[in-house]
């Protein structure tokens, strides 16, 4: 007598469609949280701040919502000077963190060896020490009896008289760089190590020379790296105001000390709240043109 064996469980196409529509569920499920987080957090923060901007009146007699959008009008009247440097600055510092951290990422992904890790650690040392005491380096690396000014007028790129790097232009856009290289090198770096070696050699295969394999392969395989570089420089050099207000002169102001000046010192609330939607909405519109521009299908899509 052999014994029965067991017939599987029946299972109506009810149940099945049931317990399909609840897998389908657990990835909202799981988003939660985090949309939580970004509500709670960001949203109705920005909600509040643009509210804010439409307000008038002032600490000692409180603010009143009066749709007060002259406070957003300012930015393009009072504050365009500011508004159009902080883009200027933001722009040339990310261009010239792409042109020192792009042969710099290329270096170490491809010619350190097993000295990888080494330079990468160098790269992020920076980061151990506080940003303001970094910038406040600088103050004493471009100072008017430094080794730097005093090189420069020796081989004759500043006059012997009043010539001077500190409180200028250049020592802003100096501090910018040296602050956000490494967000330009690490990107770029990461897309770098992704390029699969064997394109390369399949490129000298086909009689490709070193500079045509590397426009033909290597620059657009990193061009993922390459836009999100230059993303993490720009965006945060154009609200910065830490180098202006350390390396610079009041003719340098940017964006970001105009709303420090109204927030801590002038106790301009809506003006300050006005100032900052702006700016955030004109980088917004920026980026959203600058990756539809240049972006590659691995961040568009």
């Amino acid at each position: 007598m052999t014994a029965g064996v067991a017939a599987p469980p029946v299972v109506s196409p009810e149940g099945t469609e049931q317990a399909a529509k609840r897998r389908r569920r657990v990835p909202y499920l799981l988003l939660l949280p985090g949309l939580a987080y970004l509500f709670v957090l960001y949203v109705v923060p920005l909600i509040a701040l643009f509210r804010m901007g439409l307000q008038s009146g002032n600490l000692v007699s409180g603010y009143e919502f009066t749709w007060e959008w002259d406070n957003f009008v300012q930015v393009f009247t009072t504050y365009r000077p500011q508004l159009l440097r902080s883009l200027l600055y933001s722009v040339s510092a990310t261009v010239i963190t792409l042109l020192l951290g792009y042969p710099l990422a290329y270096a170490i992904a491809f010619r350190t060896g097993r000295w990888k890790n080494l330079f990468l650690v160098l790269l992020l040392v920076p980061f151990l020490i506080p940003f303001l005491l970094r910038t406040l380096a600088w103050r004493t690396i471009l100072a008017d009896q430094g080794w730097v000014v005093e090189a420069m007028k020796t081989i004759g790129l500043l006059p012997e008289q009043g010539g001077r790097l500190l409180a200028t232009g250049w020592a802003v856009l100096a501090g910018l760089v040296y602050s956000f290289l490494p967000f330009m090198v690490l990107p770029i770096y990461v897309a770098l190590e992704k390029i699969d070696r064997s394109l390369l050699e399949a490129a000298g295969d086909l009689y490709s020379t070193p500079s045509t394999a590397f426009w033909k392969v290597t620059w657009p395989l990193s061009l993922p790296g390459v836009i999100s570089g230059t993303l993490l420089t720009a965006i945060p050099a154009a609200g910065d105001y830490i180098s202006v207000q350390l390396l610079g002169n009041p003719q340098e102001t940017m964006m970001g000390n105009v709303i420090e000046n109204k927030f801590l010192s002038v106790i301009d609330y809506p003006a300050a709240a006005a100032i900052s939607i702006t700016l955030m909405l004109a980088i917004v519109i920026a980026v959203i043109f600058y990756v539809r521009w240049v972006g590659t299908e691995e961040l568009v899509t």
